[in-house]
């Protein structure tokens, strides 16, 4: 059982005042109506008990002092943020919506990149977070959203790092090409501020991979398909398209009011095709590409003259930003061209209303239209064209819909169109002018069916669902974690023990996985402290690497330290020579580098490192996505080509490796274990090719005391954890300290 806190710009209602009556009356926003239908449904999240709502109060404070015991009109508690209004100007119609908005949309020209809008947006976000630690309580699920808020998760998180807490963007997320227009500060913290949250969903594939894309390039964060790792937690970035309540439009359409409008509309112009819009006032709207198509509609099919009327509503919005107003009357004087141009004295072909739609009069309209017309140049959903599409009671009308829109990816029996292309736009209106009562029918029942399938409800209960799984995963990982209780047995039974093992892991253990290995040098600090901890003749010191030998006996063979090379292939005991494990004629390489080569080509950024006995394709510095999917095409035809030559194909951390079979770190590790005979082992790594070891020695029937740890977050078979590479040196140091002076903890 728990409570759900909402946080968001706005609050779920308003208050209205008439004299000196003030009331309570109940917001119609997208996101409101979506959450509301949500908890309208009975027994739709039996966990939630309480529902608190936080946002900005768009009233003043006395108003609210006066009402704010009673509160019998919304579902929510509620909790205003009061903020002075040049804060808040600067903020919401400074940093919001005249640098996120633009940006995210893709209109970077229009952004106006101002620092006192930024250190505005600072401070209202933080008054968010102050008011929050005021009511909060730790077993409390905070769902911030929207991008008016993206400091937030972060702000409460450094206050409460237990938090649960979900973030939803409801725009689109722009690929990294245009986030990194930001500065440069500005998009650290932004990013920072989502990784706050545990769970941060996006309305579309595309979004999520350019959230993790920018994660990556701005931040160095690493990532397991869709789950992140940064500053020692684990977050999930997903999908989570946003349905409508489904049956409320449907039932909507139904209702005596409703049908008393559409009946009035229909008589209005009972002779004529009803084309239909609703949108906000907004340049991403792409309201003026939808009236060039029009006007090209009319221009090249004059038989549709006086036969088709353009119902064209805009909403109000920010009027008080100029390039909204500057829209507005470019719009308005397009519309009177067209207008000017093809009326006659009883046809006028654009009805244009600049206000507010009742819902029953809205409904009415979509329920009236045979075109509902709904091109975005960007959107993250749009929610227009799934109330459309739900209000068609009698399944006929025809949704022509941008590709640009979020709702897209779902809604592809509408006619997709490109916005900006008026001759695309102007021949789907005709084709939806012309097409078959049946064929309407058809595309309309498979709509429906999705929508219904994937409502308002499955939208809200998946992302608490996959907030809760992460919860889990996050949790598993604090249990293998090295806290102060394991850190201590550690340094005990290292202070108790006499022969003691260290099997250690070059790349991403004791150095940084770097953009080419030849740039992996061990600095002096490194050097000294193997130097140190292997001088203690109880110390059995071994690098267990992928490295090739040559550059193994560069870097430490001065050193008084075991060195295996390529996974066991090649083998130098801290006071032998180099022993070569194995042996294979070197033909095979030439195909193998030969087909690697190809994806070289195929995958800027990736490259081939040949070794002794392996030959490796890293693809570390590639875009994400790209060297994924290359990487797998790669395993697959490599896995065909050897199926009867002693090789094996390796899945290593954004590297795919050949070498020969049999060969591996655990059963190089085992034979060591079993000559040296400790009564200690250490084992870390960080890759693939050390779950061999940690298998192995995991597994190994022997009194000694075995630790195996894993560096990163990714599912392992070592016994713990280490959450990233720079712990691994001051962890070994502590360790190394024990024997002369135990520590009170080991921190990780």
């Amino acid at each position: 059982m728990c409570r759900l806190i909402i946080v968001s710009n706005r609050l779920p209602f308003s208050i209205d005042r008439e004299g000196d009556n003030i009331h309570i009356r109940q917001s119609s926003g997208g996101l409101v109506s979506a959450i509301k239908g949500f908890f309208d449904k009975a027994n739709s999240h039996p966990a939630i008990t309480e529902k608190l709502w936080i946002g900005v109060a768009d009233f003043p404070q006395e108003d609210w002092q006066k009402i704010m015991n009673d509160q019998g009109a919304t579902d929510f508690e509620i909790h205003p943020v009061f903020i002075k209004k040049q804060l808040y100007a600067d903020y919401y119609n400074g940093f919001s919506n005249s640098v996120l908005w633009p940006l995210f949309h893709y209109f970077f020209s229009v952004a106006d990149y101002q620092v006192q809008y930024f250190e505005a947006y600072q401070k209202v976000n933080r008054l968010f977070c102050d008011e929050l630690l005021k009511f909060i309580k730790p077993d409390d699920i905070v769902w911030v959203h929207d991008y008016q808020l993206m400091l937030l998760p972060q702000m409460l998180r450094e206050q409460m790092p237990d938090a649960t807490i979900g973030f939803f963007l409801h725009i689109p997320f722009p690929s990294y090409e245009i986030f990194r227009l930001l500065p440069g500060e500005w998009k650290k913290c932004l990013l920072q501020g989502l990784l706050g949250a545990d769970l941060i969903g996006f309305h579309t594939h595309d979004y999520v991979q350019h959230f993790i894309q920018s994660a990556k390039m701005v931040l160095g964060t690493d990532n397991y398909f869709h789950t992140l790792q940064y500053q020692n937690r684990l977050i999930k970035v997903d999908l989570f398209p946003l349905g409508i309540d489904f049956e409320k439009f449907s039932k909507a359409a139904r209702q005596s009011d409703v049908q008393e409008k559409y009946a009035e509309i229909k008589n209005n112009f009972a002779d004529k095709k009803i084309l239909f819009s609703v949108d906000r006032l907004d340049y991403t709207k792409g309201i003026m590409d939808r009236l060039n198509g029009f006007e090209v509609l009319l221009d090249k099919n004059p038989e549709w003259k006086e036969k088709l009327v353009f119902i064209l509503n805009v909403v109000p919005s920010r009027d008080e930003i100029q390039a909204y107003t500057e829209r507005k009357k470019q719009l308005e004087e397009k519309i009177s061209t067209i207008n000017g141009k093809f009326s006659t004295i009883s046809w006028q072909p654009i009805i244009y209303r600049y206000q507010h739609l009742p819902f029953c009069e809205l409904i009415a309209f979509y329920l009236a239209a045979d075109v509902a017309l709904i091109t975005p140049l960007r959107d993250g959903m749009n929610l227009v064209a799934k109330e459309f599409v739900a209000s068609s009671s009698n399944k006929q009308g025809v949704l022509i819909l941008s590709e640009f829109a979020g709702a897209a990816s779902e809604l592809n029996e509408a006619l997709l169109v490109n916005p900006t292309d008026v001759n695309d736009v102007a021949n789907s209106i005709l084709k939806a002018l012309t097409m078959s009562a049946q064929e309407q029918t058809q595309r309309m029942v498979l709509m429906q069916r999705r929508l219904q399938e994937y409502d308002v409800i499955k939208w809200v209960n998946e992302f608490f669902e996959q907030l809760k799984e992460i919860k889990k995963e996050q949790l598993k990982l604090i249990v293998k974690r090295i806290d102060e209780r394991v850190g201590n047995k550690i340094c005990r039974d290292y202070s108790d023990s006499s022969r003691r093992f260290f099997l250690i892991d070059y790349d991403g253990t004791l150095v940084p996985i770097t953009r080419l290995p030849s740039e992996a040098v061990p600095d002096e600090t490194l050097k000294e402290f193997l130097s140190s901890i292997a001088s203690d003749t109880d110390n059995h010191v071994a690098i267990i690497s992928g490295r090739d030998a040559g550059t193994l006996a560069n870097w430490f063979g001065h050193l008084p330290i075991t060195l295996i090379a390529e996974h066991g292939a090649s083998l130098k005991m801290k006071d032998g020579n180099w022993q070569q494990l194995v042996t294979i004629a070197e033909e095979w390489k030439e195909q193998i580098r030969r087909i690697m080569q190809m994806y070289v080509t195929r995958c800027v950024g990736s490259f081939i490192e040949e070794k002794t006995n392996t030959l490796a394709w890293h693809y570390r510095n590639t875009q994400v996505d790209l060297g994924f999917a290359r990487s797998r095409e790669l395993i697959n035809n490599l896995s065909q080509l050897i199926q009867n030559i002693p090789l094996q194909v390796i899945d290593g951390s954004k590297v795919v490796e050949v070498r020969m079979a049999g060969v591996d770190k655990g059963s190089i590790a085992m034979r060591l274990v079993n000559e040296t005979e400790p009564d200690f082992i250490l084992c870390i790594g960080d890759d693939t090719t050390d779950e061999d070891m940690f298998k192995a020695l995991e597994n190994a029937t022997m009194a000694s005391k075995v630790y195996t740890i894993k560096i990163g977050n990714k599912a392992t078979a070592a016994r713990y954890t280490l959450y990233s590479q720079q712990q691994v040196l001051p962890f070994l140091n502590l360790i190394k300290s024990c024997v002369k002076t135990p520590p009170g903890h080991v921190s990780s």
